[in-house]
C-alpha cells in the first residue's frame, strides 16, 4: 500500500513539473498571454460528439489529414515516428510542417528525465540551434514563422475515445469528459510540450520513456515511435537532432510549406 501511495505522489510531482515548465522542468515554454500572440480563444466542444470550433490562428495552421511518417536521426541512428493526423490533425500538421521546413535539424534535446523513474526526452526549442545560447534558458523558445516574423502557437487538441472530433483548448477534465483519449501516453508516445496555458504549444515535443497515463487528457499526443525506441532510450541531454525528414504522407499535409526547404526558426520568443 505504501508503494502505491508513493508511486501516486511521484506521478503528481512529475505531472506538476511538466505543467509548470511546459515539459521543460524549471525552464518554461512560451507564455502565450505574456507574448500577446495567442489568447486561447478556441472554444471546447459542448460534448465529445459535437463540432469543436478552432481559434482563427489554428484554423489557418497546417493540418495533417491522414497519417505521415517522420524519420529523425540522432547520433547516426534513426527514430521512425508515425504521425497521426486522423486523431490530432492540427497538432500533427504543425509537427509535420516544421519537420518539412527543416526546423528541427540541429536542435538539442535539452531535457532528459530518467530518474527516479523513466519520464521524458524533450527537444524542439529553436534557440538550441545556437551553440552560444545559455543552456539554462533552453525550453523557453518556440517557432517563429520566417514569412511573418510571428510566433506560431497551436491549441491543445485531444480526441476522446468514441468522439468524432477533438476537444480544443481544454484538458479533458476541464471539458467534463470522462472518456480516455484515443492517443494515450504509452511508452514511445510523442507529444507536444506546453506551459500552463492550454494553447501555448509551438515546436517543443517530447518522447514518453514509459507509460505515463497520468498525463492523458492534459497533453496532446500526436504520434508514436514505431522503430528506434532503443535510440530514444540512449539520448542524453545535449544530443542534437541531426536531421528530421517526412518520408511518407506529406501529401496529407494541408496549409503547410511543402517545398521541403529548410528555414531558420525564430529564437526571440520571450521566456515565461
Amino acid at each position: 500500500m505504501q508503494l502505491k501511495i508513493n508511486s501516486w505522489i511521484l506521478s503528481l510531482l512529475l505531472a506538476g513539473a511538466l505543467l509548470l515548465g511546459g515539459c521543460a522542468g524549471s525552464d518554461s515554454a512560451p507564455d502565450v498571454t505574456a507574448t500577446g500572440t495567442a489568447t486561447g480563444t478556441a472554444t471546447a466542444a459542448a460534448s465529445p460528439d459535437s463540432p469543436s470550433p478552432i481559434a482563427a490562428a489554428a484554423a489557418e495552421a497546417p493540418q495533417l489529414l491522414g497519417l505521415a511518417t517522420v524519420e529523425m536521426v540522432v547520433k547516426g541512428s534513426t527514430i521512425t515516428i508515425e504521425v497521426d493526423g486522423d486523431n490530432a490533425p492540427v497538432t500533427a500538421g504543425n509537427f509535420v510542417d516544421l519537420v518539412n521546413q527543416g526546423v528541427y535539424d540541429g536542435l538539442l534535446f535539452h531535457r532528459v528525465v530518467r530518474e527516479p523513474q523513466p519520464f521524458v526526452v524533450q527537444g524542439g526549442d529553436p534557440q538550441s540551434k545556437d551553440p552560444n545560447f545559455p543552456t539554462d534558458l533552453l525550453g523557453t523558445g518556440g517557432f517563429v514563422d520566417p514569412a511573418t516574423s510571428e510566433p506560431r502557437y497551436i491549441p491543445l487538441e485531444i480526441k476522446p475515445e468514441g468522439a468524432q472530433t477533438p476537444i480544443y483548448s481544454q484538458t479533458l477534465e476541464e471539458a467534463g469528459v470522462t472518456q480516455p483519449p484515443v492517443l494515450q501516453h504509452t511508452r514511445g508516445a510523442v507529444a507536444m510540450a506546453r506551459s500552463q496555458f492550454p494553447d501555448s504549444a509551438s515546436s517543443q515535443f517530447y518522447f514518453a520513456l514509459a507509460d505515463l497515463s497520468f498525463l492523458d487528457g492534459s497533453y496532446a499526443v500526436f504520434g508514436y515511435v514505431t522503430e528506434g525506441m532503443d535510440v530514444v532510450d540512449q539520448i542524453q541531454q545535449g544530443d542534437r537532432i541531426e536531421s528530421a525528414t517526412v518520408t511518407a504522407g506529406l501529401e496529407n499535409l494541408q496549409g503547410g510549406s511543402q517545398s521541403g526547404s529548410s528555414q531558420e526558426s525564430g529564437s526571440d520568443t520571450p521566456p515565461q
